[in-house]
C-alpha cells in the first residue's frame, strides 16, 4: 500500500490532468444543467501569471441563494492544494468548466469550521447579464474600442453612490471572497492612518502587495516608485506580456503611480476586447470607471480564516466600467480619465521631493485616496519634520474653469490630523456638489514644514476710545504671546470715515472664517443659494484665508443675498420683489457689513474672537 502523502501526490497530479488544455471560447453550460456528482475543473493563477487547473466536484444548485432569480452553484474542493486553504481571496472570478463549457465563477467561501472545504460560483448567465450592461454602457458612452457583439441585455441604471460591498451578514455559512485590496507606495504607519476611513468604505487592504511594471513593461500611470519621476499618462494601454485569458489574474485599480491602490480577481470570460471578472461585486459601485491592470501572483498565503493570493499590479490594459452582484465588467483597451495628483514637500533644508499618482473618478473614494497620499509626502520620507506644523497650498484644477486655490496653516502634530480631516472634507463635499457632477483634471499641492509653531495667545485687545468723532482715527492695541512665550504687540489705526456719524460699530478682532460667517459668507452653502458649478467654486474663492487674524469694524444690517451677491440695506419692495420671485434664491439675513477690515498676524494661528463697542457721534 501506498502511503497516504504518495496518494496525495498522484491525486494532484491526476486533478492537474483532468484537462490537457484550458477550453478556449468554451459554451456556456446552462444552470439546469447541471447535476450533483459531475466533475468540474477551475482555472486560477498560483504563481506567477499561467492559469492551472484544479478539480472540484459539483454538489449541487443552492436556488435564489443571492435573492430571487440569483442561485449559486456549490461545489466540493476535491483538489489537495486548494482542500487544505480552502477558496482564496484573489481566486475571485476563477472560470469553473464542467464538461468543456463554462457553468461559473468561483465568487463565494463556504466554510466556518468544515474538514471538507466547499466553494460557491456564480452562474454563467448572470456573467453574461453584467458583460451586457457594460458592452451596453460602453456603446452609450462611446469609449474608443474595437465592436464586438454583445449579449443580450438592458442598460444599466445608475447605482446610489454608497461604496459598502453587498455580500451576506458575517455570520452567514458563505460570504463573497473579497478583493485583495493591495497599497503599494504607502508606509505601513501611513497605511494604519487610513485603515479605519478605507474600510468605512468597504476596502479591507493590505500593504503587502507592488507593483510588477518591470514584468510587463512600461506601466501606464503605474509610476516608477520614485518620488521624482512623474508616471506614464493613465489613457495608455499596455498588453500584458503573457496573453490574458480565463483563469488569468488581474487588478482594478482606485490608484496608479507612485501609490498604488488595487483589488486583485480573476478573469472569468472574454468575449472579444470584452472582459468580466470577480464573480461577485468589487465596491457594489454600479456604473464605473476605473483602470484595469494586469497582475501577477506572488503566492497564497493560507489561513485558516481566508486565505489570501499577494499579488504585484501591472500595467493599465482597460476600463471596467461595471461593479455588479454578479461581476465586475468592462473593456480591454485604454484606461479611464483619472485625477492626475502630485504633491510637493519643500523641506527646510534639502531638495524638494515629489509624489506623484492618479486617482480613479469616485465621489467617495477620491478624497480619502487623495489625503493618503498628502499623508504619505509629509511623514514617509527623512526630510520630513513636521513637529511645528506645516504650510498646505493647494491648486485644483476643473475643467473650462480657473483652478481654486488654498493656502493653510497647520500646527503642531495635532494639527496634521486636523488640517488632512478638513481638506478631506471640503474635496468631498466639492465632488459631491448638487449642481455638476465634476471631476477635476489635476490636483497639485505644496507641502512645506515650519520653522516654529504658528500658535499665538492674546493678552490684551484695546481700543484707546470707545466714543469717536467722524474724522477722527482709533488706535486698536493688540498684545499676544508666541508659543515659545516671547510677548510682542502692534498698534493699528482705524480712520473713522465721516459717513459713519451715528451710527453704533463694533471692532472685531477674529479668524477669517469667522468674519466671513457674521458677514452673510458661511463656509457651508446650501444648494439653493447657488445655481450653477461655477457659482458654487466662486463661492469658495471668496473665502478669506485661515490664517492671521481680521481687525474689522462691522454694523448691523439687513443683507439681500443673491447666490454669492450681497446687497446691504436693499428697499423693502425691491427686497419684497425679489423673494417672490424666487425666495429659495433671494434671502433676507439679519447680519454684519464689514465697513473696513485689516488683515494682521498673516502666518499666525490664534482661535479667539474678540468684540469692543465704538460709537461714532456727532
Amino acid at each position: 500500500m501506498l502511503p497516504l502523502r504518495t496518494l496525495s501526490a498522484f491525486a494532484a497530479l491526476a486533478a492537474c490532468a483532468l484537462a490537457a488544455e484550458q477550453p478556449v471560447n468554451a459554451p456556456l453550460l446552462p444552470l439546469d444543467d447541471l447535476r450533483a456528482g459531475q466533475r468540474g475543473e477551475v482555472w486560477t493563477v498560483f504563481s506567477g501569471t499561467e492559469p492551472e487547473p484544479f478539480a472540484v466536484e459539483v454538489t449541487g444548485v443552492v436556488r435564489n441563494a443571492l435573492g430571487p432569480g440569483k442561485s449559486m452553484i456549490l461545489c466540493r474542493l476535491t483538489d489537495p492544494r486548494v482542500q487544505n486553504m480552502g477558496a482564496v481571496a484573489g481566486m475571485s472570478g476563477s472560470p469553473l468548466y464542467v464538461d468543456g463549457r463554462l457553468a461559473g465563477a468561483l465568487s463565494y467561501q463556504v466554510q466556518r469550521f468544515e474538514t471538507v472545504r466547499y466553494a460557491g460560483f456564480t452562474p454563467a448567465a448572470d456573467l453574461v447579464e453584467v458583460q451586457a450592461k457594460a458592452a451596453a454602457a460602453d456603446s452609450s458612452n462611446a469609449h474608443p474600442v474595437a465592436p464586438a457583439t454583445p449579449a443580450p441585455g438592458a442598460p444599466s441604471t445608475p447605482a446610489p453612490p454608497d461604496t459598502r460591498r453587498v455580500q451576506s451578514a458575517p455570520d452567514s455559512a458563505f460570504r463573497a471572497l473579497q478583493p485583495v485590496f493591495t497599497l503599494s507606495g504607502l508606509s505601513p504607519a501611513v497605511a494604519e492612518i487610513f485603515a479605519p476611513q478605507f474600510a468605512a468604505l468597504g476596502l479591507a487592504t493590505t500593504a503587502l502587495g507592488g507593483n510588477a511594471q518591470s514584468s510587463f513593461g512600461t506601466a501606464a500611470a503605474a509610476g516608477s516608485g520614485s518620488l521624482n519621476t512623474p508616471p506614464s499618462t493613465p489613457n495608455s494601454p499596455t498588453a500584458p506580456a503573457v496573453p490574458l485569458r480565463p483563469g488569468g489574474a488581474v487588478s482594478v485599480a482606485l490608484a496608479t503611480g507612485d501609490i498604488l491602490l488595487a483589488g486583485t480577481g480573476t478573469v472569468s470570460r472574454l468575449d472579444g476586447p470584452r472582459i468580466t471578472a470577480f464573480g461577485h461585486p468589487m465596491l457594489s459601485l454600479g456604473e464605473v470607471d476605473l483602470p484595469l491592470c494586469a497582475a501577477e501572483i506572488v503566492t497564497i498565503l493560507p489561513s485558516n480564516m481566508q486565505s489570501s493570493k499577494i499579488a504585484n499590479t501591472g500595467a493599465v490594459i482597460g476600463t471596467i466600467s461595471q461593479d455588479r452582484l454578479s461581476a465586475v465588467s468592462g473593456t480591454l483597451g485604454p484606461g479611464p480619465a483619472m485625477v492626475a495628483v502630485e504633491v510637493r514637500v519643500r523641506p527646510l533644508r534639502g531638495e524638494p521631493r515629489t509624489l506623484r499618482f492618479a486617482v480613479a473618478r469616485q465621489t467617495q473614494l477620491t478624497p480619502v485616496i487623495v489625503a493618503a497620499g498628502i499623508t504619505q509626502a509629509i511623514l514617509g520620507t527623512n526630510d520630513a519634520g513636521f513637529t511645528h506644523g506645516f504650510r498646505l497650498r493647494s491648486e485644483i484644477v476643473f475643467p473650462a474653469s480657473a483652478p481654486l486655490t488654498t493656502d493653510t496653516l497647520h500646527a503642531g502634530t495635532q494639527g496634521f490630523q486636523q488640517g488632512l480631516n478638513a481638506f478631506a472634507l471640503d474635496l468631498a463635499a466639492t465632488l459631491q456638489n448638487p449642481f455638476a457632477k465634476q471631476f477635476p483634471d489635476r490636483v497639485a499641492f505644496t507641502v512645506e514644514p515650519l520653522a516654529e509653531n504658528p500658535t499665538v495667545t492674546f493678552d490684551r485687545f484695546q481700543l484707546s476710545r470707545t466714543t469717536v468723532r467722524p474724522g477722527e482715527t482709533v488706535q486698536a492695541t493688540l498684545a499676544w504671546r508666541d508659543w515659545q512665550g516671547a510677548a510682542h504687540h502692534q498698534t493699528i489705526d482705524l480712520p473713522i470715515d465721516r459717513a459713519w456719524a451715528g451710527r453704533t460699530l463694533e471692532v472685531l478682532l477674529a479668524p477669517g472664517r469667522v468674519l466671513d460667517d457674521l458677514t452673510g459668507h458661511p463656509r457651508t452653502l446650501a444648494a439653493a443659494q447657488l445655481r450653477s458649478f461655477p457659482a458654487y467654486l466662486a463661492a469658495l474663492r471668496d473665502d478669506r484665508p485661515t490664517d492671521g487674524l481680521f481687525l474689522a469694524l462691522l454694523e448691523k444690517a439687513d443683507l439681500l443675498t443673491d447666490q454669492i451677491e450681497i446687497t446691504a440695506e436693499t428697499p423693502g419692495s425691491i427686497e419684497r420683489i425679489a423673494r417672490t420671485a424666487d425666495e429659495t434664491r433671494f434671502k433676507k439675513l439679519d447680519s454684519h457689513v464689514a465697513l473696513a477690515e485689516h488683515r494682521v498676524l498673516q502666518g499666525k494661528l490664534a482661535n479667539i474672537v474678540l468684540r469692543r463697542p465704538l460709537r461714532v457721534v456727532e
